[in-house]
């Protein structure tokens, strides 16, 4: 699992260089910019086999962790990893200058750590703390810094240039990534991984009846979600194809 995570990081460096190569010459040469998925043959190469790994090994994984566990232990563990995300969350939402969000995170992250068994309870939700889910990505597109092409990490799955390079920071900083014994810390990336796919297995099974060119779904859905996310909600009409960084035309 290790060598996983350390193998996709580096990928993920490697893909941001020439995702930054193939955006700064189409910019040089048209001055607009290049399409959100001019790289889409390699996309595609890379999102089938990500599509097969998940198909033969992640998701009947991800099946059997559902079948074998209750339903309070896997929301207990879901509880955690959310917990630990709000490490991210205070930072993040800090670097965008918003003050509630910052201590609002901070203090789900204190109770739900304190009084909630290490984050197995989410009593923060209860007491109606509303969670404010970032991520360094976000970040550096509240910060204006255009999206780049679209991309499709090896087991990492769809992103961009911009999130790809907040994937890097966050993978760098990631609490559980610092866990000095090397077995606990694969296992709980492991299980981080599993739970992860295990709470999507519903969403799955939609997008397999629902999609005709499944590629094309998930690259348009992910491109309008994350600029609704950067642009909160302030536009409803968004072009998939359109970067939000750019002037209206």
């Amino acid at each position: 699992m290790l060598a996983l995570r350390l193998m996709a990081v580096y990928i993920c460096r490697a893909i941001v260089v020439a995702g930054l190569s193939v955006y700064l010459a189409g910019c040089a040469t048209t001055g607009q910019g290049v399409a959100a998925d001019p790289l889409e043959p390699m996309n595609r190469a890379i999102f089938q086999f990500n599509d097969n790994l998940d198909r033969i090994v992640l998701k009947p994984v991800a099946q059997g962790y559902r079948a074998v566990l209750p339903d309070v232990v896997r929301e207990a563990v879901g509880n955690v990893f959310s917990n630990i995300g709000e490490v991210f969350n205070v930072a993040n939402n800090l670097l965008q200058g918003k003050p509630v969000e910052t201590i609002e995170s901070f203090m789900r992250f204190a109770i739900n750590t304190v009084f909630g068994l290490g984050g197995t309870i989410d009593i923060a939700s209860k007491t109606g703390l509303t969670a404010h889910k970032q991520d360094f990505g976000r970040t550096l597109g509240v910060w204006h810094i255009p999206a780049g092409p679209y991309l499709v990490l090896p087991l990492l799955g769809p992103s961009s240039v911009r999130d790809t390079v907040g994937s890097v920071v966050q993978f760098t900083v990631d609490p559980v990534g610092h866990l000095a014994n090397v077995p606990t810390r694969n296992t709980v990336q492991g299980v981080r991984v599993v739970d992860g796919r295990a709470s999507l297995l519903d969403t799955g099974n939609l997008l397999e009846q629902a999609a005709i060119d499944k590629y094309s779904f998930v690259r348009d859905a992910y491109l309008q979600r994350r600029r609704y996310l950067i642009d909160e909600g302030r536009s409803d009409n968004l072009d998939p194809y359109e970067d939000e960084n750019q002037p209206p035309q």
